[in-house]
């Protein structure tokens, strides 16, 4: 049987920053496949380079060098790549992105928050009726609140379910649940697990909470930006 293409595959990539004479490397020479369905933790110290890689794999930053493979396509490879215009489609149709902020507008409501992404894209396929995944994710009583009246938890699914209403085939999650308590921490784990079990959405989580990263399918350690 033949392989499954990987959705999102990096080779030997290096990210590297300048500061005044100085180059610090980020990434340096980091390879790695995620394949549809995966749902994958990346791990490790502050400065091991586990967002620098997230936003490489999501689009939203560019290797200095190596090879950027998204979805079949050449995204990045010996420092040439994509235009931006390019890349802002990739970003809209393959990726949903949620951080450890919730960026709420917090004069809209939980409904209104969720359909913000629909006033500039709207992906083929995606609904108008959000009910489903209000459902989905619990909210569906809170559909007409304001961002003030939840508690961090519930931000944070609305966050989810934003970063869900296009129909997403990544999902990316950078420390979501940096702000907010133990069980609100569990509460958001069982969340991405459960769409990953269930929608087969493919997630790529950096976290630093370890309870959260082993509710993940595979766990994996940076350090110096490379895997350790």
């Amino acid at each position: 049987m033949k392989a499954t293409p990987a959705i999102i595959e990096a080779e030997n990539i290096k990210k590297i920053y300048k500061r005044g004479a100085e180059e610090i490397a980020a990434i340096n020479g980091l390879s790695v496949a995620v394949n549809r369905g995966d749902f994958i933790a990346f791990v490790g110290p502050s400065g091991s380079g586990k967002t620098t890689l997230l936003n490489l794999l999501g689009c939203l930053d560019n290797p200095t060098s190596g090879k950027l493979t998204v979805n079949g396509r050449t995204v990045h490879q010996d420092g040439r790549g994509l235009s931006e215009s390019q890349l802002t489609r990739i970003r809209r149709e393959l990726f949903g992105y949620i951080f450890q902020k919730f960026y709420l507008i917090p004069t809209l409501t939980v409904l209104e928050n969720i359909l913000v992404p629909f006033a500039f894209f709207r992906k083929e396929g995606a609904s108008q009726d959000v009910l489903p995944l209000l459902k989905k994710l619990g909210l569906e009583n809170r559909m007409n609140h304001l961002p003030g009246q939840l508690s961090g938890g519930e931000m944070q699914r609305v966050a989810i379910a934003r970063a869900l209403v296009n129909r997403p085939e990544v999902l990316l999650a950078d420390e979501p649940t940096g702000n907010l308590d133990s069980e609100r921490s569990r509460e958001i784990g069982k969340v991405l697990r459960q769409l990953n079990e269930e929608e087969g959405l493919t997630v790529l989580l950096v976290t630093h909470n370890l309870e959260l990263a082993a509710m993940a399918r595979l766990t994996i350690s940076l350090r110096d930006g490379r895997i350790a």
